[in-house]
């Protein structure tokens, strides 16, 4: 049997990993060269204790207050188009303390087994730098901290061990933070990875296990046979296969109108800048200023931003400047650099909840989907691959695929997260 996996980011890389592993014959195409955009210039963060969906409680009120400024952590490009009006409609319905709640205990399911697949990865040659120092969450206002102390029930329940730490608490865990935080929580189990090393070394592993990828081919063209997928074209190639997976990322709305199933998938545009190291102990989120930093053995990371607008990865510099500025707040004698710096974008495929879908596209009998994971790429990479393998490889549908499932945006019932064993 013949899988096709369309799309080559961190998503598609695994899924094609873990099919390949189990046997199976697969072609990988992409519409450009593998593990670029948002899967190499994300934070790098593997994180189920930080997996909440986008949309919460007080979203709808922060969002509006914060389009007023040019250097926010979110911009909305204002568009009257009826697509783009019922995406935002649906996010704000959302933005509620039971739908986050919901979604995130699905992504902690999901992701419940993503530190030990991890781990499986690098025992089989794939290459990739990992730290296992953990993450803090650090506050500059007491009211955000106690806004996420609400959820670390969930947490708790999936073995995490939150700890939360105010006042010198947090800064006898991480000396270079400042007066000006008032607290964090550290969850000591989340790990972080160098996430354009791990995509290029699935790419090595892959050719090496016999799969065939191809680059800088977008697909234009589906051919269709009753409630099947036959052939997917890129200009004068064709491909072949028995199954189909749609793994595009951002680009998923566009690729999923050619089969005839339109999903809601909309990009959220995010930077990252890398500077000299720093000296922390771990990763950190910067969180009330939405900025990410990560230390590298060699460089350290800064990510951040949502914007919600078109597929351009053009880089607005405003927003770059307010990155580089937000530890300014949070750690002792920080400046950002004078000098110039590279600035990436990368383009998320977010989704009006907040929560990835993934499983069978549509009336498609032998057509999967795995898209829009937000910002939870890496997190929920191995936990989505191992489940759809199960699901493409011997129809085996897993709990935890069912909150994810493309069908409750067609309106129909959507499956209750299952409680926690």
């Amino acid at each position: 049997m013949h899988t096709v996996v369309i799309g080559g980011g961190v998503i598609g890389l695994t899924t094609a990993y873990h099919l390949a592993r189990e046997g199976e014959s697969v072609t990988l195409i992409d519409a450009r060269g593998t593990g670029l955009g948002a899967s190499e210039v994300n934070a790098g963060w593997i994180v189920p204790a930080e997996a909440a969906p986008v949309p919460g409680p007080g979203v709808v009120l922060q969002s509006m207050k914060w389009m007023l400024r040019p250097d926010s952590p979110l911009y909305i490009r204002p568009s009257l188009r009826p697509s783009f009006v019922k995406f935002m409609l649906g996010m704000w319905s959302k933005s509620n303390a039971r739908d986050q709640r919901a979604g995130y205990e699905a992504h902690l399911r999901l992701a419940q087994h993503t530190i030990e697949t991890f781990d499986e990865y690098r025992a089989d040659g794939i290459d990739f730098e990992m730290h296992n120092n953990g993450l803090l969450m650090a506050f500059t206002q007491k009211e955000n901290l106690e806004h996420h102390r609400a959820n670390l029930d969930l947490v708790r329940k999936f073995d995490l061990d939150p700890q939360v730490l105010v006042g010198d608490d947090v800064r006898s865990h991480e000396p270079l933070l400042s007066d000006n935080v008032y607290g964090g929580i550290y969850f000591p189990k989340e790990r972080h990875v160098d996430p354009g090393a791990l995509c290029r070394s699935l790419h090595r592993r892959l050719g090496d296990m016999g799969v065939e990828i191809v680059e800088n081919s977008p697909i234009d063209l589906v051919d269709k046979s009753d409630s099947s997928v036959t052939a997917v074209h890129s200009g004068a190639r064709t491909f072949k296969g028995d199954k189909y997976i749609v793994a595009a990322g951002a680009w998923t709305g566009p690729v999923s109108r050619l089969f005839g199933e339109p999903l809601p998938v909309r990009p959220g545009k995010g930077y990252s800048v890398e500077v000299a190291p720093y000296g922390l102990r771990g990763a950190i989120n910067l969180s009330d200023a939405k900025v990410a930093i990560t230390p590298f053995d060699e460089r350290l990371r800064l990510a951040g931003t949502m914007e919600f607008g078109g597929l351009d990865e053009k880089i607005n510099q405003v927003r770059v400047d307010a990155i580089l500025r937000a530890p300014k707040t949070y750690f002792r004698g920080w400046e950002p650099p004078t000098g110039p710096v590279e600035a990436k974008a990368g383009i998320r495929p977010m989704t009006p909840d907040g929560m990835p879908i993934i499983g069978s596209l549509g009336r498609l009998a032998n057509t999967y989907v795995s898209t829009g994971h937000g910002m939870l790429g890496v997190t929920l990479a191995p936990g989505t691959a191992a489940a759809l393998t199960d699901l493409v490889l011997r129809g085996k549908q897993s709990t935890a695929l069912a909150p994810f499932t493309a069908a409750r945006f067609r309106g129909g019932p959507r499956p209750a997260p299952q409680p926690v064993a």
